[in-house]
């Protein structure tokens, strides 16, 4: 486990009423970040724990570093128990739909009566207006937002390859939680925070409108995007692997051609611009194809990094466990998954002064940290043994 001295959000507390992954993406950052998050969870526990196929990974992503809390929020004494909890917070997380922490008597208006200096973040998959009480999921905005008919050929929308805009929503979540403790410093005061699905894609693809509003041509998709650049793209090995290789500017087309002996290439004006070897694509990315399969991965790759040229393999999720520049540098932690096995999962891809963020807690098990919290609380021992006894609350280990 990580040491826990000095981390930037020591002393932050932090209530989390969230499920899938956008929600727990804040509560996971900030914990990472050294926040101390209490994930309040429904006596059976989040259903994320219990989804499968592509959903199973989501609750060991984005639930380490967090404390659970398993409380009947529909019961008296466990809105009760929430609401002790929130008058001692910083920052409360929810990303239910519309109205629903309103009618548990958890929305903004009731916990900012309790504690003026709350930071209530919700995360919603529209900002106010027209839209703003439709249920969205990433897949919805990608669509909706133009992202997915930018990934996928002409007349195949396709959604990313990960829920990147639940994660990015997450990450903006953030970015409004920590501006509104800076500027809590200035007024004492909290405030609502809002990020969402929808506006997280459109700022994505913010790019291809602005490239509509300087040319008046709407952006193809970009697998048939008109390149940049005139080699940018992933090319066959000659054991039947795949390389993607960039040369994105006429200092690396110097050393493309110098690295595979083409001095002709460099010499000819025809190519001496990038704007001309796009011109010159459809005869140049023929040659180099030819080119390239001459040489096996490894050699292709080797021969791009002494020369510092941008390229990747082709690399699946899976072989990242073993990625050499990850399991050297600690950009995996360890973590115990449900069925009791160690595994290794991406760290917060940020360093500060050179330290990276690690693992304080385990994933937790459903109400694993229920006594500790209640207790911090305030709350005594035989109460919340009662609380436990009729269900309010869970205890880990107990039923």
């Amino acid at each position: 486990m990580a040491d826990t001295n000095d981390l930037p959000l020591d002393g932050v507390k932090v209530i989390e009423f969230t499920h899938m992954v956008m929600g727990p993406t804040v509560g996971v950052i900030l914990a990472d970040l050294g926040a101390e998050v209490i994930k309040v969870e429904p006596p059976k526990g989040d259903n994320t724990r219990r989804l499968v196929g592509s959903g199973s990974g989501y609750f060991p992503m984005y639930n380490r570093n967090k404390k659970s809390l398993s409380l009947d929020l529909k019961s008296p004494e466990g809105l009760d128990i929430a609401h002790i909890l929130v008058r001692q917070a910083d920052v409360v997380i929810e990303n239910f739909r519309p109205g629903t922490m309103d009618k548990l008597g958890l929305g903004y208006e009731v916990l900012s009566q309790l504690n003026e200096r709350l930071i209530y973040c919700s995360e919603k998959g529209f900002l106010a207006g027209p839209y703003e009480h439709r249920t969205a999921l990433d897949e919805v905005a990608q669509m909706m937002g133009g992202l997915a008919y930018m990934t996928g050929p002409p007349g195949r929308p396709l959604r990313a390859g990960s829920s990147v805009i639940d994660v990015m929503g997450g990450m903006f979540g953030v970015i409004g939680v920590l501006a509104a403790l800076k500027q809590r410093e200035i007024t004492g005061k909290g405030q609502y925070v809002q990020s969402a699905l929808f506006e997280s894609t459109v700022f994505l693809v913010g790019q291809h409108m602005a490239q509509y509003a300087v040319t008046g041509q709407p952006a193809n998709p970009m697998p048939v995007r008109i390149s940049a650049w005139a080699i940018y793209e992933i090319f066959e090995t000659a054991d039947d692997e795949q390389v993607f290789v960039g040369v994105v500017s006429d200092t690396q087309w110097g050393k493309f051609c110098e690295a595979f002996g083409l001095e002709e290439w460099r010499d000819d004006p025809a190519y001496a611009t990038n704007a001309e070897r796009v011109r010159r694509r459809d005869d140049l990315i023929p040659q180099v194809k030819d080119l390239f399969r001459q040489y096996s991965k490894k050699d292709l790759m080797d021969k791009l990094e002494h020369m510092g040229l941008p390229f990747a393999p082709i690399s699946r999720p899976e072989e990242m466990f073993d990625d050499p520049h990850l399991t050297q540098s600690g950009g995996l932690v360890e973590l115990t998954i449900p069925d009791g096995e160690k595994t290794r999962l991406p760290a917060l891809p940020l360093e500060m002064n050179g330290r990276k963020f690690g693992v304080r807690h385990d994933l937790p098990q459903i109400g694993e940290q229920s006594y500790d919290v209640l207790k911090a609380a305030g709350l005594d021992e035989e109460r919340i043994r009662d609380l436990a006894d009729r269900g309010v609350v869970k205890l880990a280990g107990k039923t």
